[in-house]
C-alpha cells in the first residue's frame, strides 16, 4: 500500500501534466472481469461443452491428439470492464497483465492498445487476448485433466469464475514510459483491487 501512496504522491507532483492526471485517475477507477468468450483449445471452440463426455467423437480425439503430440494451446479473450467514478477521464498507454486461473500462472502479456475511460461513472470494456499451453502450464497432468481444465473455463454464461487478472498500467509523457509500481488485482467483482 506505500508503494501505491508514493507513486501517487509523486504523481501528484507533476499533477499539471494532462496524460498524468488520466493515470492517477485510471487507477481509481473500479475493475471487474466481465466475460470471457471465444475459449478454444486446440482450435476447438470448447464454450459449448461442459464436460470431457460432451465432446463428440472427432473433438475429442482432436483434443486428445493434441496433448499427445505435447500441446495443448487455449486461447480466450478475458474482457475487463472498468468503471470510471471520477469527473476526469481515465486513460493509460499500455498494460502489462498477468492470467491466473486456480492461482496457477498460465499467461502474462502486453496490451499496447491505448484506453481511455469517460468519467460520470461511465464504464468500457478492453478486451485482453490470451493464448498459452496447457500441456507446458499443467505439467504433469493427465490429458484428460488437461482438456477439463480448459472445458471448465466456460463454465455456465461465461462467467469467469475461477480467473484473476494482475494488471499493471503505464502512461507515455513524451517519449518516457511511467509505471505504476506494482500490479493491480482483477476479480469478478468491482472494487477487487
Amino acid at each position: 500500500m506505500n508503494r501505491k501512496l508514493y507513486f501517487v504522491l509523486f504523481l501528484l507532483m507533476f499533477a499539471s501534466c494532462k496524460q498524468i492526471k488520466e493515470l492517477t485517475t485510471f487507477l481509481s477507477c473500479d475493475f471487474r472481469l466481465s466475460a470471457v468468450d471465444n475459449i478454444k483449445m486446440a482450435g476447438i471452440d470448447v464454450q459449448k461443452f461442459k464436460s470431457f463426455t460432451d465432446l463428440s467423437f472427432t473433438d475429442g480425439i482432436k483434443l486428445l491428439a493434441s496433448v499427445t503430440s505435447g500441446s495443448l494451446p487455449l486461447s480466450m479473450t478475458v474482457n475487463v470492464e472498468v468503471r470510471n467514478p471520477n469527473k476526469e477521464k481515465a486513460a493509460l498507454n499500455k498494460l502489462d497483465w498477468i492470467l491466473l486461473i486456480d492461482n496457477v500462472e498460465v499467461a502474462n502479456g502486453t496490451t499496447t492498445n491505448r484506453i481511455e475511460i469517460l468519467p460520470n461513472n461511465a464504464s468500457g470494456i478492453f478486451p485482453i487476448q490470451v493464448t498459452t499451453d496447457l500441456v507446458k502450464v499443467l505439467s504433469g497432468q493427465s490429458g484428460k485433466n488437461l482438456i477439463n481444465f480448459g472445458l471448465n473455463l466456460a463454465g455456465y454464461g461465461n462467467k469467469p469464475t475461477r480467473i484473476t487478472l494482475k494488471a499493471k498500467p503505464t502512461i507515455l509523457i513524451g517519449a518516457s514510459a511511467i509505471e505504476y509500481p506494482g500490479y493491480i488485482t482483477i476479480n469478478n467483482d468491482y472494487g477487487s483491487k
